[in-house]
């Protein structure tokens, strides 16, 4: 599904919305050795319901300049910014059933009274709809993303778990996500 989203916009695209915000905040700043836990489902086509749940454990947030290499290869296209994120060092992990996928980029910045976290992977996390007998990986599809919103006492987010990924001319941020549904995310808790 091909989502084009100004940068204020909410929904997935607010997860690379995030990591192309200006910020104020500085990765030293940032907090460190963090765990989230959150539910994660998903409404299939025929109406039945997946869920699962997700862990995610940060080791270190991004710094300012790490984000600005990042949108550097966003804005380059092509794998640039797979590539990029593949050659950083593991920044904790992403686990869904018993997946665990690297997070290669972790970023939090303010919002509201409390914080907006935005999780690249450089792999896909799962393939919505992979399990299904028909179901095939799509090349390009290399990056999965996480959205994390503990802005408000019960948290939320959503999950692209397979996408590609760029910036437009009008610096619109679009993604396009291998499948369809959106996974969302509730009860997010910081452990």
């Amino acid at each position: 599904m091909r989502r084009q989203l100004p940068f204020a916009a909410l929904g997935i695209g607010v997860i690379v919305a995030a990591v192309l915000a200006i910020s104020g905040a500085t990765g030293a700043a940032q907090k460190r050795g963090e765990t989230f836990t959150a539910d994660a489902s998903v409404a299939r086509p025929n109406g039945t319901v997946a869920s699962a749940k997700l862990t995610a454990v940060v080791d270190s947030f991004a710094s300012d300049a790490e984000r600005d290499a990042l949108v550097t290869a966003v804005k380059h296209g092509g794998t640039a910014a797979r590539d990029l994120l593949a050659s950083r060092k593991t920044s904790g992990s992403i686990q869904v059933g018993a997946k665990q996928t690297p997070i290669k980029y972790a970023y939090a910045r303010p919002s509201g009274s409390g914080r907006l976290i935005t999780l690249i992977t450089a792999e896909p996390i799962h393939f919505v709809g992979g399990d299904l007998p028909d179901a095939k990986p799509k090349d390009g599809y290399d990056l999965g993303l996480v959205l994390l919103d503990l802005s408000s006492s019960k948290g939320s987010g959503e999950v692209a778990p397979a996408a590609k990924v760029k910036v437009d001319a009008q610096n619109a941020v679009v993604t396009d996500d291998y499948g369809a549904e959106v996974v969302r995310l509730s009860n997010v808790v910081r452990k």
